[in-house]
């Protein structure tokens, strides 16, 4: 065993508590001394990170709902509640909400306020401009924080329906906290169009949707059908549970694997994926693998063009330039989206 390479690729991949967890589990007797060291300090690390996290979850929670603004946590430590039972053996570096956009101009003084620098500008947001994120860091302690909602969560086929979300929202504990989320079902298809828009490329978004369904055994499979059928995204749920079935051998209920298995675009998208799998996102698809990737992903003679152009021309923060950052300037920005992608993407991906 190459454990130094094993290590390397825990960390590119996002599972390095998972490791640790194995490790812990077959003894760790039959593992190097330096090794089981470098494991538990890493665990000791994240342990520490993963609480500093919370408790700017909590804080941030408290100061929205006493503004009346409604937030839902998704992925990061309520995933790692509900998929692992433990909110620090999961890896995120940054914690991310769903909040109405209607409300992130008052949550963007909040934050401020919170001494968080934003990446959106109060200016950009007053003339409309909607990024990919609303993306907000303080350097001392390192904490990043994210919002989005049905204008920036753009790889949904269509329009994520934020308010059944919040209709639907559960209460999950987290270090004695009770933090609101989306349901496990709505859950469930958020992180399968998560892991489709960076191609399934690290092997820890494989894992969260294999240990959710493992986990939560209570889990309303029609609902989840009708969550994801509501974005025309069932392709993309399939092809999340196709490869945690295939790679991490998943027990899924009898229809739900019977659909799974007929759907044939989500199996050669799982098996496209599986082949990009061991770089974790290294050597990231060409320019044309994206596309036709895109365009499998929605499926349809008029749909899957109309999908790829959507995502080709909706511009982000990454293609304002200093001139149209506060501007109304949309049509530029737009236009100025392909080229970036095209450069971008060209200039990464491997020979």
């Amino acid at each position: 065993m190459n454990w130094t390479r094993l290590l390397a690729l825990s960390e590119s991949h996002g599972v390095e508590g998972h490791l640790g967890a194995c490790v812990r589990e077959f003894g760790e007797s039959l593992v190097p001394p330096d090794v089981s060291q470098k494991l538990a300090d890493r665990k000791r690390a994240q342990n520490f990170f993963t609480l500093r996290l919370n408790a700017e979850l909590f804080r941030i929670l408290e100061r929205f709902t006493a503004e009346e603004i409604g937030a839902l946590a998704i992925k990061g430590p309520v995933l790692a509640v509900q998929a692992y039972g433990d909110p620090a053996i999961r890896s995120y570096g940054d914690l991310d909400l769903l909040v109405r956009q209607r409300d992130i101009r008052r949550a963007t003084e909040l934050m401020v306020a919170a001494g968080y620098a934003p990446a959106v500008s109060l200016r950009a947001i007053d003339a409309g401009k909607i990024p990919g994120q609303y993306l907000f860091s303080k350097p001392e302690p390192n904490l990043l924080i994210e919002l989005h909602n049905d204008y920036t969560l753009r790889y949904f086929p269509r329009r994520l329906p934020l308010e059944e979300f919040f209709a639907r929202q559960i209460l999950v504990r987290v270090d004695a906290h009770d933090v609101p989320a989306p349901s496990v079902e709505d859950e469930l298809v958020l992180i399968c169009i998560h892991g489709a828009k960076h191609f399934w490329e690290r092997l820890m978004w494989i894992a969260d949707v294999a240990a959710l369904v493992s986990r939560q055994t209570g889990i309303d499979w029609e609902r989840v059908a009708d969550s994801a059928c509501a974005v025309k995204a069932e392709r993309l749920l399939h092809t999340g549970l196709r490869l945690a079935s295939d790679l991490l051998k998943v027990q899924l209920p009898g229809k739900v694997q019977a659909a799974v298995q007929a759907d044939v675009v989500a199996a050669r998208l799982a098996q496209q994926c599986s082949r990009w799998l061991p770089t974790a996102g290294s050597a990231p698809p060409r320019l044309f693998e994206r596309a036709a990737f895109r365009l499998r992903m929605r499926g349809g003679l008029f749909s899957a063009p109309a999908y790829l152009l959507r995502l080709s021309f909706s511009p982000t923060e990454e293609d304002w330039n200093e001139v149209t950052k506060g501007g109304h300037h949309r049509f530029l920005d737009a236009i100025r989206r392909p080229f970036r992608l095209a450069r971008k993407y060209r200039r990464d991906s491997h020979p």
